[in-house]
């Protein structure tokens, strides 16, 4: 039996289906490293809803062995995350490694070094997507990003840029985590509230079906993050409205969101 809780989703989604449209609904993973169980756990619940994951892995941290384990996981799909994952911002600014606080030559050879990095760990099956720690990076940086070999960048929300044709910005739009009261899972009711309301503004506004990204970072997770993740994902997935949408296709070049 359904989870109360998530009734106005799906009732939301109901209205989704009557007027025709269809919600593409994916993953993103920050923060990958290294084997572990809550990886293990990541690619069982990606197994478990046939999900695919894009498992954003920080270059200069990443063990050779994470490699080995993704062939194992064919749906969580590298991708990079950033260089070091370290703060540059001064203090008393938001964290950032890709903001406007360094020479613009460090921070492209930092960036090209960790994808050559991730391309001699992964090879073909890494994908040409960037993934800014923190999800902030200049915006003059980021429309370098295709020059560097990406076709894709992932933030959070609302960031975006005049992006070429070809070059896809995919962001998402739902944190399962409250990385403000004690980095821990979000309750239910706020998260189905978060989504709810997102998915009534774009169907009332007639705008385009635009993906809706969750964010996940299963080295983060508690028990209450990997639940609701569950909970979520078997409430709504087999939902008409819904499209577990393939990356590949997702950052094919079309998609601005």
């Amino acid at each position: 039996m359904s989870n109360p809780l998530w009734a106005p989703l799906l009732a939301e989604l109901d209205r989704w289906s009557a007027e025709g449209r269809r919600l593409q609904l994916w993953l993103r993973d920050d923060d990958a490293i290294a084997p572990s169980p809550q990886l293990d756990r990541l690619a069982a619940l990606a197994e478990h809803f046939d999900a695919p994951v894009l498992l954003a892995v920080i270059p200069f941290l990443a063990q050779s062995a994470l490699c080995e384990r993704l062939r194992s996981a064919p749906l969580l799909l590298p991708c990079q995350h950033g260089a070091w994952h370290r703060n540059h911002a001064p203090q008393g600014e938001k964290k950032s490694e890709f903001g406007s606080h360094r020479p613009r030559d460090i921070i492209v050879a930092e960036i090209a070094a960790g994808r050559r990095r991730l391309m001699d760990l992964f090879g073909p099956t890494l994908l040409p997507v960037f993934v800014p720690p923190w999800n902030r990076i200049d915006r003059d940086i980021a429309a370098g990003l295709p020059e560097l070999g990406f076709s894709g960048l992932s933030c959070f929300r609302n960031f975006g840029f005049a992006a070429p044709h070809g070059f896809s910005i995919v962001n998402t739009q739902i944190d399962i985590i409250d990385w403000h009261g004690g980095r821990i899972g979000r309750p239910t009711p706020a998260i189905a509230e978060e989504i709810v309301t997102e998915l009534t503004r774009r169907r009332e506004a007639g705008t385009g079906d635009s993906p809706l990204g969750l964010l996940l970072h299963h080295r983060d997770h508690d028990e209450g993050a990997w639940a609701v993740l569950d909970a979520l994902l078997g409430s709504i997935v087999h939902h008409p409205a819904v499209e577990l949408v393939g990356l590949r296709q997702l950052f094919s070049g079309s998609n601005t969101a």
